[in-house]
């Protein structure tokens, strides 16, 4: 009896599962509506995420991040649908900037585009390893051929490939004075070297350090002395030492390092101590009455609320008139990114009048593009691009326009000795073994 009782639940439990199996079952009748699965949704792809556009640079100082920002303004108006990352790396000239490029670009990781001197830097450090993209058609799509000098897109080139958009045109050879102190003084300021050493007793004999120097990172010494050998040089002989064609134990290059080491005995007491945004400090302050710096300390000044011809002014650096030291900053497309239609995007916006024109004041520099509006740039502004069309071109070394990366870091690392040191000797030896790298 207990058996049949068993057998009678377990046929039941069976029949009630039948059912239920029936009834989830589509009906095989037309006239019932069959009720469609939803399916499953699709994980987000690449397609449907908001595109992203990683903008690596050192731009993180006054002016300088000034001008990345507009920029980057004016590129968000016309592309909402692109988010920007902003990958600056704080550090003069890209000091560390470019230690953290290095690593990766070698580890298959590029940004999506990133700052780069024109010039050798770029040439020798990217091009030649086969990192970067021709942007020949992106120039022929852009009608850009025409609206750069073609010393501009010869620095952006190598063997008939253009590598980079040049976003600016920075002077290298400027020396900035308090205007304040100046004029309080009598002084003019200085054009020439015997001026400038004038000049420097006087102020000296005020309590005023002549010459502000922040050589914490040793290219702002560099810089210094680029523009030295420029002056005492001229641009022909300046050029040749890039190709050999000038020897850095000739003669001449000896005594523009007399004249530099000379030149070091008026600058703080704590130039080691302090950076290039520092020195200009020095300067706007009245502390210091002179500093030698490119013209991105001008958007320093400006960012500090200065205003040129009233607070403080400018000449070319001694000896150097009628020549200038060419600094170009560009931006280029890397071989490896994933989103190259969207970096040409950007660098369509930074070849823009529009794009220039909202940089480049900020900057201190004057635009890329010879049809900017001149209307936008003040006194100095205006200056710089007559001068930039008229006078004799030099690259700089301390840039990397000049010379090669590793010449350019044996440099730095033989002028951290002498600023300390003054071996003029020692130092020329120096000179003469990094040139090997040439």
């Amino acid at each position: 009896m207990r058996r049949n009782w068993f057998l009678t639940i377990l046929l039941g439990v069976f029949m009630i599962v039948l059912a239920a199996c029936s009834g989830n079952q589509a009906s095989n009748d037309p006239a019932e509506p069959v009720e469609q699965e939803k399916p499953a949704e699709k994980p987000p792809t690449a397609e449907t995420e908001k595109a992203s556009l990683e903008i690596f640079s050192w731009w993180t100082g006054a002016g300088e991040e000034d001008g990345l920002l507009a920029l980057i303004d004016v590129f968000n108006e016309k592309h909402p649908d692109i988010e920007i990352i902003n990958a600056a790396v704080a550090g003069g000239a890209g000091t560390n900037a470019k230690a953290v490029l290095v690593s990766r670009m070698q580890g298959g990781d590029p940004p999506s585009t990133f700052q780069v001197h024109g010039g050798a830097e770029l040439n020798e450090s990217w091009v030649v390893a086969g990192k970067m993209t021709p942007l020949n058609d992106f120039f022929d799509e852009q009608g850009l051929n025409d609206k750069f000098p073609a010393e501009l897109i010869e620095l952006v080139s190598k063997d008939g490939e253009i590598y980079s958009v040049p976003v600016n045109i920075h002077r290298g050879n400027v020396l900035w004075f308090n205007q304040k102190v100046f004029e309080d003084l009598d002084l003019e300021a200085p054009t020439t070297f015997d001026e400038f050493f004038d000049v420097a007793e006087k102020l000296k004999e005020n309590g005023i350090t002549p010459l502000a120097l922040g050589d914490k990172e040793a290219w702002t010494a560099t810089h210094l002395y680029e523009s030295v050998l420029l002056g005492h040089l001229g641009t022909t002989d300046y050029g040749k030492l890039w190709t050999g064609e000038l020897a850095f134990d000739d003669p001449k290059v000896k005594e523009g390092t007399e004249i530099f080491a000379k030149m070091l005995e008026y600058v703080n007491d704590d130039h080691s101590a302090r950076n290039w945004q520092d020195a200009a400090q020095l300067v706007a302050e009245g502390e210091a009455a002179m500093n030698v710096m490119g013209d991105w300390a001008k958007g320093y000044f400006d960012g500090h609320g200065l205003k040129v011809g009233t607070d403080y002014g400018w000449v070319p650096t001694p000896n150097s008139g009628g020549m200038f030291t060419v600094i170009t900053d560009t931006f280029g497309l890397p071989n490896e990114v994933e989103n190259p239609d969207t970096v040409k995007e950007f660098l369509s916006v930074l070849a823009s009048v529009e794009g220039q024109d909202a940089f480049n004041p900020k900057k201190g520099s004057i635009p890329a593009r010879v049809d900017a509006d001149v209307e936008k740039y003040d006194e100095y502004g205006k200056a710089a691009m007559e001068d930039f069309k008229t006078n004799d071109l030099g690259p700089s070394l301390a840039h990397g326009s000049a010379a090669n990366e590793g010449f350019v870091t044996k440099v730095n690392d033989a002028m951290v000795m002498f600023v300390t040191q003054k071996n003029i000797d020692h130092f020329i030896e120096q000179l003469v073994a990094a040139s090997k790298e040439l």
